[in-house]
């Protein structure tokens, strides 16, 4: 009672004097202000509409339509362990997002029973073994340093997931056991159908949020100009197995697709908002559905959004805040994290894999920044230890991880990317 009252009164001056001592009027403190708000403005339009509704719609999907049996049979806590990290960590990379889109994946896989080792190794991949981000890594900071982060990203995802599973492992036979007495939940479609509709979404995420830079390639810039083709032909896909397999009437679809075709064609330079359009058309119609697997989908779906999204922008507004936007200042100057990543000590990788953990970055752009500190003196293990952290975390990525396994279990998670990526960094810059 006593204790509760304590921290209730340690909460309350706490917040008293970080509001009495708020340095309002100086300079630096104003302009990180600014600075969060353009972050988070940047986030809404850039990643909220491309990155995050796709990731609702598809964690809702296979919360709805995957079989209990199968993520327990290849990702549970009794499933051959080399199976689950290899199906943890493959089937995250592939999907190429940051560390905030990789999210509603992370939270549907665990709802449905994944152990804990599989699912965090799926966690870290996501954001961490980018293709395009490895191809950019090599093309920019050269050869050495994009293998390593290949070969590193690949074994931290695996090493942080068995690390997971064997700090918590009383928690995860308890959870084994308790797996065996629950009733399977079965989707009611075949597994190829639901592969093929999930996929559908997976592909419209991944051909929306193709990146350009100007050392991409003839080849990825080919595939790049064409992008959204490529995501209409994935709608055209998950269109069809709306209608065909899961039950929505063909006159909704046309009610969807007809303004998204308009838009367009009428404003071919604004993709977003046809994009948009369509998935906002979709959760439109199918919560109207009064039962269902498509209200169910739009319940899920719903329920992930609702949850995750105010974290998500919390996260970013306080993240721009304490450090600022790509070239911009937060609160903490960029000179001090310059000096402290010189040279190869075990100090300069620890501080650079912490300050990457903390910050936010968005597919990519890790490299033009790391390009910039290592022009400024960076060592090479401080660069590969943000280069494994950075991308794979963030203080909004951390608020998210903490509502959906607890804060315990994220504060294990975070230390233990924030250890290897010191340790490899270290190995690596010493070699």
């Amino acid at each position: 009672m006593w204790r509760t009252q304590w921290k209730c009164l340690t909460g309350l001056v706490g917040g008293f004097l970080l509001c009495y001592y708020l340095p309002v009027g100086t300079e630096r403190f104003n302009h990180a202000v600014i600075e969060s708000l353009e972050l988070v403005k940047w986030y809404a339009r850039e990643h909220v509409l491309l990155c995050l509704i796709p990731a609702f719609f598809i964690a809702g999907a296979i919360a709805v339509f995957v079989s209990q049996r199968a993520v327990m049979r290849y990702l549970g806590p009794k499933a051959k362990k080399w199976i689950a990290y290899l199906v943890g960590s493959v089937s995250g990379s592939i999907l190429a997002v940051c560390s905030c889109t990789i999210l509603p994946l992370f939270a549907g896989i665990y709802k449905m029973g994944a152990g804990l080792g599989p699912a965090s190794a799926f966690l870290y991949s996501g954001p961490a073994i980018n293709i395009m981000a490895i191809v950019l890594t090599i093309r920019v900071l050269g050869i050495e340093i994009g293998i390593a982060r290949a070969v590193g990203a690949i074994g931290l995802s695996i090493m942080i997931g068995v690390c997971m599973h064997l700090i918590f492992r009383r928690e995860e036979q308890e959870k084994a056991r308790l797996a065996d007495d629950l009733a399977d939940t079965e989707s009611g479609h075949p597994l190829g159908q639901n592969v093929l509709y999930i996929g559908s979404m997976i592909a419209i995420l991944f051909f929306a949020n193709l990146g350009k830079s100007e050392d991409s390639g003839a080849l990825w810039t080919a595939f790049w100009s064409v992008k959204w083709y490529l995501t209409s032909l994935a709608a055209f896909v998950l269109g069809f197995m709306l209608i065909r397999y899961y039950g929505m009437k063909w006159w909704k679809l046309v009610c969807v697709a007809a303004p998204v075709v308009v838009l367009a064609i009428l404003f071919p330079d604004m993709p977003l908002l046809a994009f948009t359009t369509g998935f906002l058309g979709i959760g439109a119609f199918t919560s109207t559905e009064k039962e269902g697997d498509l209200r169910n989908w739009f319940e899920s779906s719903w329920d992930f959004a609702k949850k995750i999204m105010p974290l998500l922008l919390l996260g970013v507004l306080i993240a721009g805040l304490l450090l600022g936007r790509v070239g911009q200042e937060g609160l903490i100057p960029s000179d001090y994290v310059g000096k402290l990543v010189g040279g190869n000590s075990l100090p300069a990788n620890f501080f650079a894999a912490f300050a990457g953990a903390f910050m936010y970055f968005a597919t990519l752009t890790e490299i033009p920044i790391l390009e910039g500190l290592i022009g400024a003196g960076m060592g090479k293990g401080p660069a590969l230890a943000l280069l494994l952290a950075g991308p794979a975390l963030s203080l909004p990525n951390m608020l998210v991880i903490n509502s959906v396994i607890g804060s315990r279990k994220t504060v294990v998670f975070v230390s233990l990317v924030i250890l290897f990526s010191t340790l490899l960094g270290y190995l690596y810059g010493n070699w």
